[in-house]
């Protein structure tokens, strides 16, 4: 897919492939604060390469589309949950499962928390300039042990339903599993108890259905996911020395960006050759 960079009123505007904010650029050696969100940390663990050269260099990789379906589902389910949170009963689906004594976390930081691009948690790693942070989906509350308990909502149209193992041991279902690492890292340095088990909140849309019919149906499972958010603050300390380096990281020989850029580059600059 092409990418065509354009304004609010979805006109074609010149697209130079740079960053314009500074305060969203790494400069090596510096020591004012900088914020690093979920999704840029990923794309650290993916390509140091790719990641260094947009967080230092302010190189923007090529935009994709956002996915409003899943948005959708996401904004329903949080509509959904805040009912329960208000009047701090269990939802559905924990009846369904059996987690009688669990409930929405109810607090004032709430709406703060699950702003991924003006809020979300957040910590300022110790021994670096570096703040940490990333917009939960939803966090759930154990009551007996008052410890929170890590949600992100998925959504998703496959044939087969939905298996907790099978989900979890999808490749490309590693960010998911990193997004919840993240995330109980996270409130365990805000101070909050985590509860070990977090948990994906799956939406399978049913491809079988006979017709459309104007609606789609989804059928909701619970994957638990045992946390691990003991790795993350080492691989923080890696990412905030390749910040203060001067030096281009190697390519990750799986990125398909990397691949993309040296192949470009190879035949934009072969002598005599005529790119039409």
């Amino acid at each position: 897919m092409i990418s065509l960079k354009r304004n609010r009123k979805g006109e074609k505007v010149e697209a130079s492939g740079l960053r314009v904010r500074s305060t969203s650029m790494y400069v090596p050696g510096q020591t004012d604060l900088f914020k690093i969100s979920r999704s840029k940390f990923n794309d650290f663990l993916s390509c140091q390469r790719c990641f260094y050269l947009d967080r230092v260099k302010g190189i923007v990789s090529p935009s994709t589309p956002g996915w409003s379906l899943n948005e959708t589902t996401d904004v329903l389910l949080k509509k959904e949950f805040d009912i329960c949170r208000e009047l701090e009963t269990p939802h559905r689906i924990f009846i369904e499962h059996g987690l009688n004594d669990i409930v929405p976390f109810k607090h004032d930081q709430m709406d703060n928390w699950r702003n991924s691009l003006h809020g979300g948690l957040l910590h300022h790693v110790e021994n670096t300039n570096i703040i940490l942070h990333g917009g939960v989906d939803d966090i759930w509350y154990k009551p007996s042990t008052n410890e929170l308990i890590v949600v992100d909502y998925k959504s998703q149209a496959k044939n087969d339903p939905v298996v907790s193992w099978k989900y979890l041991s999808d490749a490309y279902h590693e960010s998911y599993k990193i997004q919840l690492d993240v995330y109980a890292y996270l409130l365990s340095k805000m101070g909050f108890k985590v509860f070990p088990t977090g948990y994906f909140y799956v939406c399978n849309a049913d491809r079988n259905a006979e017709s459309f019919s104007g609606q789609l149906i989804f059928e909701e499972t619970l994957v638990p996911y045992k946390c691990n958010p003991y790795w993350v603050e080492e691989k923080i300390l890696e990412m905030y020395v390749v910040l203060n380096s001067f030096d281009l990281p190697p390519t990750e020989k799986s990125c398909e960006n990397c691949a993309y850029s040296t192949q470009r580059a190879l035949v934009e600059h072969v002598k005599n050759d005529t790119i039409i």
